[in-house]
Order: C-alpha cells, then structure tokens, then sequence
C-alpha cells in the first residue's frame, strides 16, 4: 500500500484517485488554493500543462525521491494545432529536467477518464528512465483493474504525448468519442 498525492482535483484526478483506492492505496487529493501538506510516496500532476511549473517551484524540495507521474498533454489549446514543447522533447522530459531528484514517469495521459472509469480492460503506458519508479507504479495499481505497460525509457513519452495529442483531436473533432480511445492489444 502506498500513499498517493495527486495535484488536480478535476476528471482525471478523480477518477486516477478511484483507481488507486480500488488497490488498497491511501489517496490525498489537492486543489489550486489548497495547502500542501506531505507528500505521499506517489505524486500525481492531474493539472493542466500550465499548471506544472508552479507545482514544481513550490515543492520541489519535497518531490526529491518521489515518484512523479506526469499525465498532462501539453496542447497548443489556442490553435489545437501543436505541443507546447518542442518536437525532440515532451513535457515529461522538461519536468524531469526541473526536479532532478525526483523519479518521473509519464503515464495515464493517452487515457480519458471516461475510459479510465468504465468496465472495459484498460491499459495504461508508461515511460520512465527509472525502473524501480515504474515498477513502484505498477504495484500500486495492481488491483485497480487497469493493465499496466511498460513503453520504454523516458524519452518514449514523445510519442505518448503525440498518441495523446492525436487523441484529444480526434474527439474534438467528433471522429471518436470522449468515451474511446485507442486499445493495446496482445
């Protein structure tokens, strides 16, 4: 059992909280205005891109030797047109980049949280340089339902970030639905 921390209190927040609970994880969720109190073992951005660096500034002492999962999808919202970040990087290596202590992981961000709630066998992909930080994950979610794998070293949260990215233009585009979603199969 871990402790769980996650910055957002929106959709995904919730529904990644569910996720954790439902495998016997402990779960303290934090808002904008809220104050932070200790981190837990695991931290969670469920915020928006935007959001990131200040989370960062005010705990970067804190994040050292966590494992921190960044989800975000770093759309240009603007002009749904790019990232925010350049091509040869994602918002997982730039946070990595900031928080040198921490371990960080990109994981749930080619997930929507409609998917991540529903009965359907889900997978979520993770990129990591640090092993032990994905393995650490992986644990906590077993018993959540989801279907955990292993997409490589970090800099696979490139291509996560462009999957998600297509994702989110898709359903705005009403090619699929805020219900789907791309699968993983074996």
């Amino acid at each position: 059992m871990k402790r769980i921390t996650i910055f957002g209190k929106g959709n995904m927040a919730k529904v990644i909280s569910e996720r954790f609970k439902k495998a016997g994880n402990t779960v303290e969720m934090f808002g904008s205005k809220d104050e932070v109190g200790v981190l837990g073992d695991i931290v969670v951005l469920a915020v928006p891109y935007a959001a990131v660096a200040k989370i960062l500034e005010e705990n970067k002492k804190a994040l050292e030797g966590k494992v921190l999962v960044d989800i975000t999808n770093p759309v240009n919202f603007a002009t749904m047109d790019d990232l925010l970040v350049p091509s040869n990087s994602s918002a997982t290596e730039v946070i990595a980049s900031t928080v040198l202590k921490a371990k960080v992981v990109k994981a749930f961000n080619t997930n929507f949280a409609s998917t991540l709630a529903g009965d359907v066998p889900t997978t979520i992909l993770l990129a990591s340089d640090d092993l032990e930080a994905k393995v650490t994950l992986s644990r906590a979610l077993e018993g959540s339902g989801l279907v955990v794998v292993d997409a490589g070293a970090l800099k696979r949260a490139r291509e996560l970030e462009a999957l998600g990215f297509l994702q989110i233009t898709l359903a705005i585009r009403e090619q699929i639905g805020w219900m789907g979603g791309f699968a993983l199969t074996k």
